[in-house]
């Protein structure tokens, strides 16, 4: 009880994780007086370079920097940033960061989980005080100021009001009251034709007069709504799919609330994807399904084919899994906020809830990516004073979910912390389940700038299948790289099959050797599934199977995801 209510202070941060790392950081570079030695001689070199640099820029504006920033940093971008003096702080600021991150970085003794840590706060803390996050320093804010009359600053208020006033209400972001569900995303015809207290399984409506054999089933992560692959007609994967004759099935997962606190994982897989599988076999008897899972989803949908092949359940024709991670020893920068403090921190606040709730996990998202999400927005928005513009995805993202409080807990202890599946200690129906026993023909999907399932990460699947593996690394980050549909601009990926016999190859020997392709991966994904369906096209299946107790409920996208 006591660290549910401290949660509300530290944002959901276990003060005694972050003590943990600080001390082992701290202690270590106390007794290490080499590394204390080369961080002085590092600070003396980086000062003169910047005074070498502050003369000769005095004058000029054609100077080269002494640092450019990291890949993806585009705060000092902007040609107004090579003006003396803002050059000057920018390149002050940018020698900084980069001496901080030698001080938290390769200090001998300290747990790299620590240091993980210790760097990634260290980080968060400089940003603060970056250049560009104040209006006196940053010159293309003054520009704006100047030629508006200050009138951008006013337009960051009313901005700043109306995102705290939305904030206290529980409304969501400006403009996502223009993509409504059912009207403007997740528009795909189909009919609910299953519902339990967990699931309701949508059955869309074919346009083609004849389909592949095998129904093709989608089983979403849970930790947001499910139509981030049915967003708007242009973009929509689910859409997408049934235009290539597929007849598709799509989980949509209910909202947990309080009273869903003791709902497990073994509950997902049983009432998520088991039933699911049953209702698509009965609707499509005698053929066999291909699975494909999203995220948390297909984590799920690996353990739950794992299990069927130890269980000798041949149904699958096919498993694909897009940004979903098997092997969670290296899973990205998301492992900062998970360890046995944290996880203790976490369970108190879920337990005091009965579930995860949508502004906790979002905090922790923004926290990996604050250039992205926190301090570039709060720049363009309340000092520039313009509003971004929203779109499908955006108004997706802030149509969040809850989770389970016993489901959470399980999962993140379980596969975060143990990492029981790969290493063939998860238990289901009282048997461990190895993803070695899958044998059908898997597609997997990662994307180069995952900040939530790294690509590397999702790579791993390759030490775990006896099966042949076609992996996919196509440009984007988690939601953006699966959501890219053909003729959108600048998409690329990379794709390579290593069959059950061929020698594994490390993630740097891959993505040399793997052909690179323009456009979007759905193409590749079409033709990949079309070889493993039987051969030519049959007439569609009925919608729902009435007779089998699976009758039409209501019309897609059904109740569920309307939820709040």
């Amino acid at each position: 009880m006591r660290e549910a209510l401290s949660a509300h202070l530290s944002g959901g941060i276990s003060p005694a994780s972050l003590a943990l790392a600080m001390f082992d950081w701290s202690i270590h570079l106390a007794s290490a007086p080499g590394k204390r030695m080369e961080l002085v001689d590092k600070a003396f070199r980086k000062s003169m370079r910047l005074a070498t640099y502050m003369a000769a820029a005095g004058g000029r504006s054609d100077v080269k920097p002494c640092i450019e920033p990291l890949a993806g940093d585009d705060r000092f971008r902007g040609e107004a940033w090579r003006q003396h003096p803002y050059c000057c702080w920018a390149q002050g600021f940018l020698l900084t960061q980069q001496w901080w991150h030698n001080v938290t970085r390769g200090v001998p003794g300290v747990m790299p989980h620590h240091e993980d840590v210790v760097s990634f706060a260290t980080r968060q803390i400089l940003d603060i005080y970056s250049p560009s996050n104040n209006l006196f320093t940053n010159p293309e804010v003054i520009e704006r100021t100047m030629a508006t009359g200050g009138a951008n600053l006013l337009q960051g208020f009313q901005n700043w009001i109306d995102d705290v006033s939305r904030l206290a209400s529980g409304q969501p972001e400006v403009g996502t009251e223009d993509f409504k569900v059912g009207e403007d995303v997740a528009v795909t015809p189909g009919k609910v034709v299953y519902r339990n207290h967990l699931i309701e399984l949508i059955q869309y409506s074919p346009t083609t007069g004849k389909v592949c054999a095998e129904p093709l089933l989608v089983v979403p992560a849970w930790i947001m709504k499910y139509y981030i692959l049915d967003l708007s007609p242009q973009n929509s994967l689910v859409r997408y799919l049934v235009s290539q004759g597929h007849t598709v099935f799509c989980v949509s997962w209910r909202n947990p609330t309080a009273e869903d606190r003791d709902l497990d994982m073994d509950d997902y897989r049983r009432r998520g994807v088991m039933a699911a599988l049953d209702a698509v076999g009965a609707i499509v008897p005698d053929r066999k399904i291909h699975a494909v899972g999203y995220c948390l989803g297909g984590t799920m949908l690996a353990i739950s084919a794992a299990a069927m092949a130890r269980a000798g359940d041949d149904r699958l024709a096919s498993v694909t899994l897009l940004a979903a991670q098997t092997d969670f020893t290296e899973p990205g920068e998301l492992a900062l906020f998970i360890d046995h403090s944290q996880m203790h921190f976490l369970e108190s606040m879920m337990w005091n809830r009965g579930y995860l709730s949508a502004d906790q996990m979002a905090g922790a998202f923004q926290l990996l990516r604050t250039n992205d999400l926190i301090w570039s927005r709060m720049v363009r928005e309340y000092l520039m004073g313009e509003r971004r513009p929203m779109i499908d995805l955006m108004a997706w993202n802030a149509d969040s979910t809850r989770m389970p409080y016993r489901m959470h807990a399980e999962y993140l202890r379980r596969l975060y912390l143990d990492n029981e599946f790969a290493a063939g200690r998860l238990m289901v129906d009282g048997r461990s389940v190895a993803i070695q026993n899958i044998r059908v023909p898997m597609f997997v999907v990662g994307t180069e700038r995952d900040h939530v399932a790294p690509w590397r990460s999702v790579y791993k699947i390759h030490q775990l299948t006896d099966t042949d593996v076609t992996f996919v690394l196509t440009s984007g980050g988690h939601n953006a790289g699966i959501v890219s549909e053909p003729g959108r601009p600048r998409r690329r990926f990379r794709i390579a099959l290593k069959r059950a016999n061929d020698p594994y190859m490390s993630p740097s020997e891959w993505s040399e050797v793997a052909k690179e392709n323009e456009g979007s991966w759905w193409t590749a994904w079409a033709e990949w599934l079309g070889e493993q369906s039987s051969a030519g096209r049959v007439a569609p299946p009925s919608m729902g199977a009435a007779a089998e107790g699976y009758a039409p409920v209501c019309d897609a996208p059904g109740t569920y995801v309307l939820q709040r």
